[in-house]
């Protein structure tokens, strides 16, 4: 592939196209926020073995948006004193072993590290929103005809409640949390982090969920191309687009990023044709927080064994006192 194939990176640098928000924007959120809080926190825990010394994992369920039952992972390092947080989220589709190797390593580090698995994707994560449309195969377009249905939205909010779960363990100290993920994971740090004034840092690698407009146009790639599938399908009703692009004007990462307000850190590559380095910028663009973004130039979709020393010192500087 050429590199790179979006905009070169001077343009990228300065890429920041116009917001698509409706007009009740904010009042929807804060309707689904509110939904959210008439579900108690409560979760239940239970250790699993694993052959490691000096950490302790758990299985987590706890109650979601909608009252769902949403698993997620917890390891604990050993320790006298309160731990330092992390969530982290998964990417799209993508949880082998439940992540459970990665999971542990991060917390051997010294981290309380609690993953979250995303409703219908992996475990017993249990999607309850009943949408009154069809979808093509996968995630991205099932309920996308009425924003209060759309799968996302239920999954932004079981993204939240995570960060309520980690910061209610007893062993975690609730004033040093970070929230971290790739691709879908990404987007989840980011969406969260908007709705959530706990963390006080977020790690996203090329994170998913952005200026969806653009993605539709230039993504080559699954799963933006599951929107693609979808329109080629309705293609004698135009307004069936024109009502999909409008719920998916909430949920897009460009849209939200003015609300995040702790320092976050993003990566790229720019040959990345699964989140597209403009879709990325997009996000980053509209950031107001302290922020900065780290591009990888001969990288596409995936971990860049460069980028970890980065990631682990900004988790101390954060979080270690």
């Amino acid at each position: 592939m050429a590199q790179p194939y979006d905009f070169p990176l001077d343009q990228l640098q300065t890429y920041k196209p116009v917001l698509t928000k409706q007009n009740d924007f904010d009042s929807f959120w804060e309707t689904t926020l509110a939904k959210l809080a008439e579900v108690p926190l409560s979760y239940d825990r239970t250790e699993i073995q694993y052959p490691s010394k000096g950490i302790k994992v758990y299985r987590i369920v706890y109650k979601g948006f909608h009252h769902s039952n949403i698993e997620a992972l917890l390891a604990l390092p050993d320790s006298e004193v309160p731990l330092p947080g992390i969530v982290s989220y998964h990417g799209y589709n993508w949880c082998i072993d439940g992540d459970i190797h990665e999971t542990v390593n991060l917390a051997l580090k010294g981290y309380a590290v609690l993953k979250m698995y995303c409703r219908g994707q992996y475990g017993e994560s249990a999607d309850n929103i009943v949408s009154s449309n069809g979808h093509v195969t996968g995630w991205m377009t099932k309920g996308i005809q009425d924003k209060d249905e759309y799968y996302y939205r239920a999954v932004y909010m079981d993204a939240v409640r995570a960060i309520d779960v980690l910061a209610a363990i007893p062993e975690v100290d609730v004033s040093r949390i970070a929230i971290t993920g790739g691709s879908q994971g990404g987007a989840l740090a980011l969406a969260a982090a908007a709705f959530s004034s706990i963390p006080k840092l977020v790690v996203a690698d090329h994170p998913f969920l952005s200026n969806f407009q653009r993605a539709i146009d230039i993504s080559p790639s699954l799963p933006y191309n599951e929107l693609n599938e979808y329109f080629r399908r309705y293609s004698g009703k135009p307004e069936i687009e024109t009502k999909a692009i409008e719920t998916l004007s909430y949920f897009d990462m460009m849209n939200l990023a003015s609300q995040i307000s702790c320092y976050t850190w993003l990566t790229i590559g720019l040959i990345d044709t699964i989140t597209p380095p403009s879709t990325v910028f997009a996000a980053f663009n509209h950031l107001t927080c302290e922020k900065d973004i780290a591009v990888y130039r001969y990288y596409g979709h995936e971990l860049v064994p460069g980028s970890i020393t980065t990631r682990l010192q900004l988790f101390m500087d954060y979080l270690q006192k």
